[in-house]
């Protein structure tokens, strides 16, 4: 004989655990009593500003993303063109400069800049 064998023998099939008389009977109704009362939660009704303070909001921050973006933008550009012209001048000048201590004709500044390799 095994020995789960002689452990059931000893033991046997029957189960040990019992549950009291009745008590699934009247289990719903003694655990509802046990649970204490629900508390009546009160629906707060938003007002109409608290309805339509996001939109507000939201409409007060795209007007001002938009006077930042005219007023940088405005700025923005004369700096460009006073700063174009300085800088067009400047390169002229550097590449003036460089054309006079080169080697190159002007065919071969052509065919450099085209990208041409046809010489």
């Amino acid at each position: 004989m095994s020995k789960e064998g002689k452990v059931l023998g000893e033991i046997g099939r029957e189960n040990p655990f019992r549950v009291p008389e009745g008590y699934f009977e009247h289990f719903a109704s003694e655990l509802m009593t046990r649970l204490p009362e629900k508390e009546k939660v009160v629906v707060h009704q938003p007002t109409t500003w608290e309805k339509v303070r996001p939109w507000v909001y939201m409409a007060a921050m795209f007007v001002g993303a938009a006077l930042i973006i005219r007023v940088a933008s405005a700025r923005y550009d004369a700096a460009v063109e006073v700063l174009t012209d300085k800088e067009d001048e400047q390169e002229m000048e550097y590449i003036n400069a460089m054309m006079e201590s080169s080697m190159l004709d002007d065919y071969a500044l052509y065919v450099y800049l085209a990208g041409d390799e046809t010489e």
